[in-house]
């Protein structure tokens, strides 16, 4: 459910959520900000640049999949159904999909509004018969669909690994939530990354070009526009550590030198070589996709992976919940 925005002493709208979840990330130990807050309008496009790059692989790779498997998900989900795409961002896979299973109608949801109304327009455009209704929200949370597509069955799309950004936990409980939104007898089609080679993985989250590093800081700077912040952003540089132990890529924000800073007249202290981790992408073995999956709630019909193993597409239903002996 979308937050509403309170106003600064400067007029300027805030989160309270995010006011709530920076100073608290900032003031623990270690220091911890989730990243959903990277998506302003300039993380959005910055996120949409990342793709583009030549080592970050999930965005090309689930791509060629959506097209080689369009025809099978079509076959498995008939056609009338409203798609319901979680975190569209720019949407740019989504006409793949839509094209393959002919829908009733597209309901894209995202935290971002202004991204998510202009990606909407532009999809509109391309699919002209076809009803868009957006949704700004925060997906984490259950999230009441338009009342146009409440009779309508629904297909959720996940793509992009984003539950991947998710603690085991977290990622089932996202899992159960958007079981709920969507209802008994939907499907859901989710990209999950794969676990490979930790150098691959190292290249894709800290790429030559330095997108990644500047969507990473720029997390700093929106906190300096909308909460009164004085960081120096200067004084930060981009990390991806694969943990191995965990099988997930760390993103963290090192302090290169010791600081102090304020935001919202809260006042905060960084040696150099501390770290504020802003994300997680957890990597997934197929058997460990399916157990996640089975844990939200959902049961998997086929698993689609390209020749080089690297990424996975998974159909699955919310069937009802078995009776237990």
């Amino acid at each position: 459910m979308a937050t509403t925005a309170e106003k600064t002493g400067e007029g300027a709208l805030v989160d309270p959520d995010f006011r709530a979840d920076v100073l608290r990330g900032l003031a623990a130990t270690p220091r911890a900000i989730p990243a959903r807050w990277f998506y302003d309008r300039r993380g959005s496009e910055l996120f949409e640049e990342i793709t583009d790059v030549p080592e970050y692989y999930p965005t090309r790779t689930e791509a060629a999949l959506l097209d080689a498997i369009g025809p099978a998900v079509a076959r498995a989900t008939g056609k009338g159904r409203a798609v319901v795409e979680f975190g569209s961002g720019s949407s740019a896979k989504t006409p793949r999909l839509l094209s393959a299973i002919a829908p009733a109608a597209y309901v894209p949801i995202d935290i971002s509004g202004d991204f998510l109304r202009d990606s909407a327009a532009e999809l509109a455009q391309a699919f002209p018969g076809l009803a868009v209704h957006p949704v700004e929200a925060n997906f984490m949370a259950p999230v009441p669909l338009p009342d146009a597509v409440a009779d309508l069955p629904k297909l959720g799309f996940f793509p992009g690994s984003t539950i991947g950004n998710m603690t085991a936990r977290a990622a089932v409980d996202l899992l159960r939530t958007m079981r709920d939104s969507l209802g008994e007898g939907a499907h859901l089609l989710i990209g999950i990354d794969r676990v490979k080679e930790p150098a691959v993985l190292e290249a894709a989250y800290d790429d030559a070009q330095g997108v990644t590093a500047a969507f990473n800081l720029n997390l700093l700077t929106r906190i300096n526009r909308e909460l009164n912040g004085d960081i120096p952003v200067d004084a930060f540089r981009h990390r991806a550590i694969w943990n191995a132990d965990i099988e997930r890529i760390e993103m963290h924000l090192e302090a290169t030198r010791d600081m102090r800073f304020t935001v919202e007249g809260e006042r905060f202290s960084m040696q150099a070589g501390e770290t504020i981790h802003t994300e997680n992408s957890h990597k997934y073995t197929l058997s460990g996709a399916r157990v996640l999956l089975r844990a939200g709630g959902w049961t998997v019909l086929d698993t689609w992976s390209d020749a080089d193993d690297r990424f996975a597409l998974f159909l699955a239903e919310a069937q009802p919940h078995p009776m237990a002996p």
